[in-house]
């Protein structure tokens, strides 16, 4: 046999020289899919994604040549690990995702295998039609993964799974022939795979009597779909079905499609514990619902908008009315005998509610108590109306193991998701893991259930189906297996002759000890490796239509790249740390290239379930990856904007008068890193402090309280208007604004570009002079008008100087405008503008700081409208650094800007953030303004019209 480098080198080149898509072996690639959202990491040799069909039969012609395997990969989602492996990674996604064809008429979909479920959703929607199945997941997963996972969702028990919504199938086999799967055996290319027909006659019984009967049987191969009794005969294309790329590629889907009712209906029961909530579900399915979804109080962190109870079901109802949708939930709380119900008719309240089921997979990573939880033993299911006592033994079995999980999931259908605190670190946490799996799987087994009702059971669960079907079954599904896939190369080690679900775990390749780092990470207990542990996988920040009022993840909706999304970086850091693929550490190149469009927007901070922010990951991998060496020049150009601004402050008229110069402003930005289709900005005339200071402190004082304005660069260099407007607004709260002094600075520029030694000692100084200056606590309230510098105070600064007491104190003093006007003065009352107002919250701001005082203020004063998510691709540096423009104007482009092409004549366009403004500027020629601008120029009409009045 050829050596491993040998035979990659060779598979490689045949590959390229045969496949018109992209063949990738090189270590991003290959670090970047080792992982799905499982528990378990395995390397593969490429990544090659097919362009189309002939491709994908290409492609495993090669590989079946070269005797390596195949798995193929959609959104990489999967809780089982069987979108993972050793050998060539077939990228579903990148091409391979077209709706072909929509049939309206006879409800039907032609797909391909990439295409995500929210794309066909979309499509199927102008004619009141959608895909059934529902996972979670359904704004990143693939129809190519849901069918080889037989996915399900929240609206199986009206729907079904994937499998009951499966026409037909076109499938390419290990080898590169090519079969079209429906009813009945087939002839010629439509044919089943030679012998499994003769198979089947001769286990009629095993076929007949091995399977139970339950909505969510999921686990194993569907083999009863091939009995001889069944309307219409065998179904290959249901057999095929949940075969998670044992058995073939799907290359091309026919799908049933199903009409959704124009109008739904939540009703919200809310039971004293989950047992008894498990309980009540299955009596709810004669009345028809869309849903019957269930969760217990320890998953939800905070039951805003919920019914008294200890546990919740979620019954979904449809109408062709809203009148008939609310009946139907109406008649649901009657009959549910519920502790306490409520119906929710309001479309951003359901959203809402919605959202805390949706998010659940990443929340319940998390115990309350900050300790992580992993999947496992993530989707069981067993018959509904067993589900309340399979629940108490269950919660009963983690307490004998001295394990904790928060189970929740699609109670109608018996089947329950639920994230364990395992520890998978260390030898005895492996040992019970094990341990427990096996037992939990002798508790399915003994209430008729299934390993896996919705998931699969991939390396999970597969080795303990034994104690699910016998022996005898099992063997059967190993001679399936053969019959499809002769020489093994479809995705081996999953489901039949499985790897043990003890191998393979991806944490066996990390780091034993802490690694040794500048931020404090304080809620991973200063571990990097345990913060870079936090993505697991579920993608969200893959999801590919517009996020609403999210952030996370622009850079992926920008490139469609997945070393783009924050998953992907993670996945990148991970390897970095295992050592194995990336191999130079902190010196890294793949993971430089793949921050190096990283925005640091935070968005990931909030937006993502389990919290991963990589805008400190970035920071910290910069930090060690320039130590020592020449940086790009953009990180002293705009790393140490706060000090060339102080420096050029004096010389304001001339510089502005250069950077008009074309030649000369080339020239500058040429060596200062900038891209060359930006436009310097302009230095102000006076500086905030400037004005300050001709002001006089005692201009200004008025009777009330003291509150400090901070005296950010980008407000007192640049804009310096805003700094003026918000002490307008303040003095006509009551309150007498002091100025800190210059020469204060965050340290945000030297963060975001990943000097964070010079952080430590601006930000050190910082505490220093205010401490000095003030005279007074360093709690005091602190208006920052600037978000990006308020979120780098409120966090960057207490994690950078985790042993400095000032700098968490300085941190709980951090107000926006909006905030400290309703913390402090909450009965000033703001101008009455009635505007209509559009524009977008600062990505820091939805990320650390929160825009809900903003919001109410907004509403107080007659600015009606939403400002837009996402981020405005400006992004401090990023945007202005050359190589990212084209980046920073796909950003733009995917809400702001078409939010303002679209706003009303007259509306004001509002931004908080200098970045923000200036890409509007720049991209759009429109002038957008702080709030507190829009709130000084109508406290400045109220005046006029006060003096008129007079």
């Amino acid at each position: 046999m050829a050596e491993p480098h040998a035979l990659s080198d060779a598979l490689a080149r045949d590959l390229r020289s045969e496949v018109r898509g992209e063949t990738s072996f090189d270590a991003t690639a290959r670090a970047l899919t080792t992982m799905d959202a499982s528990n378990y990491r395995r390397v593969p040799l490429g990544v090659v994604a097919p362009r189309d069909a002939d491709d994908v039969t290409t492609a495993l012609a090669v590989c079946r040549a070269h005797g390596v395997p195949v798995v193929p990969r959609g959104g990489g989602t999967s809780i089982a690990g069987q979108a993972t492996g050793r050998g060539v990674v077939l990228d579903l996604t990148r091409h391979l995702d077209a709706v072909v064809e929509l049939d309206p008429m006879a409800r039907t979909a032609v797909v391909q295998p990439g295409v995500v479920l929210d794309d066909l959703r979309a499509a199927a929607a102008p004619h009141g039609l959608t895909f059934g199945p529902d996972p979670s997941t359904h704004g990143r997963c693939t129809l190519g993964g849901m069918i080889g996972n037989n996915s399900c969702g929240a609206h199986s028990v009206a729907w079904g799974t994937t499998a009951d919504n499966v026409h037909a199938l076109t499938v390419a086999r290990y080898g590169g022939d090519t079969l079209r799967l429906g009813r009945g055996w087939g002839t010629g290319p439509s044919s089943a795979p030679a012998g499994l027909r003769d198979f089947v006659d001769r286990h009629l019984a095993p076929l007949r009597t091995g399977f139970p009967d339950l909505p969510r049987r999921i686990s194993g191969y569907a083999l009863d779909a091939l009995l001889p009794e069944h309307p219409g005969g065998p179904d290959l294309a249901r057999a095929f079905c949940g075969s998670e790329g044992t058995l073939g590629v799907v290359t091309e889907a026919t799908v049933r499609l199903v009409a959704s009712p124009p109008a739904r209906a939540l009703a919200v029961l809310g039971y004293p514990d989950e047992p008894a909530a498990a309980e009540a579900a299955a009596g709810l399915l004669p009345h028809g619902p869309l849903t019957v979804e269930g969760m217990a109080a320890d998953l939800v962190r905070e039951a805003v908008g919920l019914p008294r109870g200890g546990a919740w079901l979620f019954v979904e109802t449809g109408g062709a009315t809203p009148a008939e949708a609310r009946d139907r939930a109406t008649r649901i709380v009657r009959a549910a005998d519920a502790l306490d119900a409520a119906v929710v008719t309001d479309p951003a309240g359901q959203r809402a509610l919605w959202r805390v089921r949706e998010d659940a997979a990443g929340t319940a990573t998390r115990m309350p108590d900050g300790t992580e939880a992993w999947p496992g033993w993530e989707d069981c299911a067993v018959p509904p109306a067993r589900l309340g006592p399979y629940l108490r033994e269950f919660r009963a079995l983690l307490a004998e193991h001295g394990l904790r999980g928060t189970p929740y999931g699609h109670f109608g259908d018996g089947c329950i998701h639920v994230r364990v605190d395992f520890d998978l670190r260390t030898p005895g946490g492996i040992v019970r893991f094990r341990r427990f799996s096996e037992d939990q799987a002798r508790l399915v087994a003994a209430h008729g259930g299934s390993l896996s009702g919705e998931h699969g059971d991939g390396q999970a669960r597969a080795e303990l189906l034994p104690l699910m079907y016998g022996p005898e079954l099992v063997s059967l599904f190993g001679e399936f297996k053969d019959l499809w896939d002769p020489y093994g190369g479809m995705n081996p080690g999953m489901l039949v002759r499985p790897d043990p679900l003890d191998s393979n775990l991806r944490f066996d390749v990390l780091p034993r000890r802490p690694v040794d780092v500048a931020f404090g990470y304080p809620e991973d207990g200063g571990d990097f490796t345990a913060a870079v542990s936090r993505c697991v996988g579920v993608a969200k920040c893959r999801t590919t239509t517009a996020p609403g009022a999210g952030v996370m993840c622009p850079s992926f909706r920008a490139t469609g790249e997945e070393k783009h999304s924050t998953r992907g970086r993670a996945r990148l850091l991970h390897e970095m740390l295992a050592g194995e693929i990336v191999t130079d550490g902190w010196r890294s190149t793949e993971v430089r290239d793949a921050l190096d469009l990283c925005l640091s927007c935070k968005g990931c901070r909030s937006d993502c379930p389990v919290g991963v922010d990589m805008a400190t990951y970035k920071a910290e991998f910069l930090h060690h990856h320039y130590r020592g060496r020449l940086r790009p020049a953009a990180h002293y150009a705009m790393g140490s904007l706060p000090r060339w601004l102080r420096l050029a402050a004096p010389f304001a008229p001339v510089l502005n008068a250069l950077a008009r110069l074309p030649p000369l402003a080339s020239l500058a930005k040429r060596l200062a890193g900038i891209a060359p289709e930006r436009t310097i900005p302009v230095l102000a005339r006076e500086t905030l402090t400037r004005w300050w200071s001709a002001r006089g402190e005692e201009a200004g004082a008025v009777r009330g309280g003291t509150v400090l304005l901070w005296p950010d660069t980008f407000t007192t260099h640049l804009s310096p208007q805003v700094g003026r407007a918000a002490v307008r607004v303040l003095e006509s709260a009551g309150r007498t604004v002091r100025h800190p002094g210059p020469g204060l600075c965050c340290g945000l520029t030297y963060v975001s570009t990943g000097r964070l030694d010079r952080a430590r000692t601006v930000m050190r100084r910082t505490l220093d002079r205010l401490g000095t200056s003030l005279g007074e606590p360093l709690g005091s309230p602190l208006v920052v008008l600037e978000p990006s510098c308020a979120a780098t105070l409120r966090t960057d600064l207490p994690e950078l100087l985790p042993d400095d007491p000032r700098a968490a104190q300085l941190a709980a003093s951090v107000r926006t405008l909006a905030e400290y006007l309703e913390e402090y003065a909450p009965d000033w009352a703001p101008p009455r503008l009635d505007v209509e107002v559009t524009g977008q919250t600062h990505c820091h701001q939805h990320a650390v700081l929160g825009d809900a005082a903003d919001r109410r203020l907004r509403e107080r004063a007659g600015m009606e409208g939403d400002l837009v998510g996402g981020c405005c691709g400006l992004a401090g540096n990023f945007g202005f650094e050359k190589g990212h423009w084209d980046v920073s104007v796909a950003c733009a482009e995917e809400q702001l800007l078409p939010a303002v092409r679209s706003a009303a004549p007259g509306a004001e366009i509002l931004a908080d953030g200098f970045s923000c403004r200036t890409q509007l500027e720049q991209l759009a020629g429109v002038r957008a303004r702080h709030l507190a601008e829009v709130l000084a120029e109508g406290l400045e009409g109220e005046g006029a019209r006060g003096l008129h009045r007079g």
